[in-house]
């Protein structure tokens, strides 16, 4: 358990300790965003016009956050969301995957993850593998294969990217890798930051930006940006091809990246099993609505035919119960838990889903909810405007 000192009680002051800690450019790198940052700020100031109707009397002593997703029991409806290259820290995909199991959630692990699959669902029985559409069917279908083998438990295809990576404030130089150029490039920053560089120094090893999950079988990992130019040559992804990786993978299916009713019901059309509703945390097309606007109109489309998720925004416990009373199955979380890691690894990331959990339990009890399935639309206060149409 860590000590009260090392324990942040929000995400924001997680957020806080990352950018005490990093170096100015990989901090950069975790903020992201496209354009003006539209999207991304709207993620988040949107959970704040939707409010609460709580109640005072005959609260449940007790509260139950176990659900299932995709396929998998968990024991709080929040799920790590894959993001790729966590290079933030010396373990990096394996520590998050560590911490989730121990909280008993289930692990997203990216294709452009710093780690491979099998070291991460050696850690983790609830690892769900996220997909681009990288190259031909023959290579796809190589690397589904690859995580079931390792133990994958549901593929995750991830669908909206627009390859706009354009900024207004100061990007980050990502290098092509981390060779002596690169070193001399960000010393003087990383040597303002000697505890994130002794995290490094004394595993032997420097910030890996490989992605070994897209290497095919007896091949070198590519670099983030040779996997990244291979993906922009990839011709962009029909619903014909997500239904023939459905077909193939046999097993829950999601597609990740659903802002619009109609492409939720094609989802549906193709087989999925369940979808993501995320504009990719605003790293794509900006001036894309929140995340959350979009999910009411999705819901209803669907009905119970797939399960619905919620990807983008999610910075307390509040904020999960508002996403599952507008319907979504569960959360998916990103920023959340790279700033709990570049805090204080593992622990980090282990303090972030504690916090959504204890935030998660105090809303219920004043919501007189004894579980997260008896939440409705009815428990908020939507303000006219807030959701888009179907």
């Amino acid at each position: 358990m860590a000590s009260t000192k090392d324990w942040f009680e929000t995400i924001a002051e997680a957020q806080r300790r990352a950018k005490k800690r990093l170096p100015r450019s990989v901090y950069l790198a975790l903020v992201a965003g496209t354009g003006k940052g539209l999207t991304t700020a709207d993620n988040v100031a949107a959970f704040d016009e939707l409010g609460f109707l709580p109640r005072v009397a005959d609260l449940p002593a007790k509260r139950d956050q176990a659900t299932t997703v995709l396929g998998q029991d968990v024991s709080l409806p929040v799920v790590i969301s894959p993001t790729g290259v966590q290079a933030v820290h010396p373990e990096g995909e394996v520590a998050v995957a560590r911490a989730a199991a121990a909280a008993g959630t289930a692990m997203g692990l990216s294709s452009f993850a710093s780690r491979s699959i099998e070291d991460v669902a050696a850690v983790n029985d609830k690892t769900f593998f996220q997909m681009y559409w990288v190259g031909t069917r023959d290579q796809l279908l190589a690397r589904a294969e690859r995580a079931r083998k390792a133990g994958a438990k549901a593929l995750i295809v991830t669908l909206d990217w627009s390859f706009d990576s354009a900024r207004d404030w100061d990007a980050p130089m990502i290098p092509e890798k981390v060779d002596l150029k690169a070193a001399l490039h960000f010393a003087p920053e990383v040597l303002r930051k000697p505890r994130w560089l002794w995290s490094f120094a004394k595993t032997g090893k420097l910030p890996d930006l490989t992605t070994p999950n897209l290497a095919a079988e007896g091949e070198a990992a590519p670099t983030f940006f040779g996997a990244s130019g291979q993906w922009m040559g990839t011709p962009p992804v029909t619903w014909e091809d997500v239904a023939w990786l459905r077909e193939q993978w046999g097993g829950p299916f999601a597609v990740k990246g659903i802002m619009h009713p109609d492409d939720a019901r094609r989802a549906v059309d193709a087989g999925c099993t369940a979808i993501s509703v995320s504009n990719h945390g605003g790293n794509n097309l900006d001036g894309t609505p929140a995340s959350i606007r979009a999910l009411p109109a999705i819901v209803d489309a669907v009905g119970d035919q797939v399960e619905v998720l919620q990807d983008g925004g999610i910075r307390r416990g509040s904020d999960v119960v508002k996403a599952l009373a507008l319907g979504a199955r569960a959360v998916l979380i990103g920023r959340a838990y790279l700033w709990g890691m570049a805090a204080a690894g593992e622990r980090g990331v282990t303090n972030t889903l504690e916090v959504l959990r204890q935030g998660i339990d105090s809303t219920l009890l004043a919501l007189g909810k004894a579980s997260v399935h008896e939440l409705s639309r009815e428990d908020l206060v939507i303000p006219d405007g807030f959701a888009l149409h179907g």
